[in-house]
């Protein structure tokens, strides 16, 4: 995939001021930080709080100015040009202790969320231009006809939702990754956002696919500050994909008790991505109820979530939303809910044509041989059976069934009449009472 890295880097906060945050906060994070991780050196500290050494410099002052840092150096007879080291003072330890009590978040400093609503205008999913060969290299490895991409293109490009629907086994799940691949540029993520003095962690590994240097390199993080904000981590445009787990619960904050911290929702990890919900209609949660929750943030590019104390607030809603289901549309939603998706696209099975070429391209991958009497058993005998009703996953299905026998009965691989059989036994179940 061929990375552009166009997005306009979040500016390095070059003062305590710049960095937007309550001094109280700024101060308790790294009374905590020091606390907690026991870093003494102003390099040290500022790759701890995500801070360039400067702004960590100007922090440390500010703390010694208020007894709650001492210097170690005459101490311990450092040598003159080198870092000085710092520790707690015994008031800065009791105010780490009060700090903790009432928040464990400790690290990366957080990101002001005005500050990160900038960032999300400058590198929005919405401002990438995709062509039709950028299409047609992402879904390079699947067989589509021509018309499919040209509904695609113009819905991706638009970076509003999409609904896809049609049989189940044809590839809705491959092309959502095809899309993914699609956007190939980057974005920068916040480890830890701010609003109204409470922290809500963002960046997740589970999630977010990092290019940044190793982080554990001493001289990384400086070289990072020179770049961008060094709170942000440099991502791959994030792809977040659910499937009938999805709850309603999980598109909201989640509040960690312990920790007195929040971790921001789904959607909010899959700014500047993509969040696909596959399977929809299988959820414990109906189908409308699902959608309707998405009204707001798909019309208004903005999504409301609320903290502990009932507070609501608006944060940036800048997501390509893809619904992926095997119902009609009309099954499981009323015209209102479909007005508000703006791109419904159906994906039905490949022609004979297509799928003789996806056969083909399958049975080479996996190195068996095609057999011509085994290909006519298949399409006069097996699917006529059926209504000739091809599906994409039927190619993979029908040849490792057939690779699994032959490595049973320790034979070549090949493809026979008798083994189309037994495969196409196995991808159907077959009618009849089961008497118990």
């Amino acid at each position: 995939m061929n990375m552009q890295v166009g997005t306009a880097a979040p500016q390095v906060p070059r003062s305590l001021e710049a960095a937007g945050l309550p001094p109280v906060m700024m101060r308790d994070i790294a009374l905590k930080t020091i606390f907690r991780t026991n870093v003494r050196l102003p390099s040290e500290i500022g790759r701890a709080l995500c801070l360039p050494v400067n702004v960590a410099q100007e922090l440390i002052d500010a703390l010694r100015g208020q007894k709650l840092l001492e210097a170690m150096g005459t101490l311990n007879g450092i040598d003159p040009g080198t870092e000085m080291p710092y520790q707690l003072t015994d008031t800065g330890r009791a105010r780490a202790l009060d700090a903790l009590a009432q928040s464990e978040y400790f690290g990366a400093m957080p990101v002001p969320l005005a500050t990160y609503r900038e960032q999300v205008a400058r590198q929005s999913v919405r401002n990438l231009t995709m062509t039709r060969d950028r299409l047609d290299a992402a879904m390079g490895h699947l067989v589509l006809p021509n018309a499919l991409l040209g509904q695609l293109g113009p819905a991706i490009g638009a970076g509003r939702s999409i609904l896809m629907y049609g049989p189940p086994g044809n590839g809705k799940s491959s092309i959502s990754n095809g899309i993914r691949d699609a956007l190939g540029d980057l974005v920068y993520v916040p480890r830890a956002l701010e609003y109204g003095g409470q922290v809500i962690t963002v960046y997740d590994p589970i999630i977010h696919a990092s290019v940044e240097d190793n982080e554990d390199a001493p001289s990384a993080l400086r070289r990072a500050g020179m770049r961008f904000d060094p709170r942000y981590v440099r991502c791959e445009r994030p792809t977040v994909v659910t499937g009938g787990e999805l709850s309603l619960d999980m598109l909201d904050l989640v509040y960690n008790p312990v920790a007195r911290t929040y971790q921001a929702p789904l959607q909010l990890k899959a700014t500047g991505g993509i969040f696909i919900v596959d399977d929809l209609g299988r959820q414990a949660e109906p189908p409308q109820k699902l959608v309707n929750r998405w009204i707001v943030p798909l019309e208004e590019n903005r999504d409301i979530l609320s903290l502990q104390s009932g507070e609501k607030f608006e944060v940036p809603f800048d997501t390509l939303v893809i619904f992926s289901t095997n119902f009609h549309p009309n099954e499981i939603f009323d015209q209102a809910a479909l007005r508000r998706i703006f791109y419904k696209i159906r994906i039905d099975g490949p022609s004979q044509e297509d799928f003789l070429k996806i056969f083909a391209m399958v049975a080479r991958k996996r190195k068996m041989p095609l057999d011509q009497a085994a290909m006519l058993h298949l399409l006069k005998v097996k699917y006529p059976s059926i209504g000739n009703v091809f599906a994409n996953y039927q190619p993979i299905f029908l040849i490792d069934q057939m690779i699994a026998i032959c490595e049973f009965e320790g034979i070549p691989y090949q493809m026979t009449p008798e083994l189309v059989d037994r495969a196409w036994d196995n991808m159907f179940v077959r009618d009849g009472m089961v008497v118990h």
